[in-house]
């Protein structure tokens, strides 16, 4: 991905550090997606998608 810009930091391009893979609720692992970090009691969530990035 590096050449893009870096979804934490709008002002600097990606130079693939792979923080954005980190856990939220634990920085030292990377994120498997359990959803322990979407706080509610909700059987089902909705998350909105702001853009879907393929590549070519």
């Amino acid at each position: 991905m590096t050449g893009n810009m870096c979804v934490l930091d709008e002002n600097k391009i990606c130079n693939d550090c792979g923080e954005c893979d980190r856990c939220d609720l634990d920085p030292s692992k990377i994120c498997d997606n359990c959803g322990k970090c979407i706080e509610t009691t909700d059987e089902f969530i909705k998350i909105k998608i702001d853009e879907i990035k393929m590549e070519d």
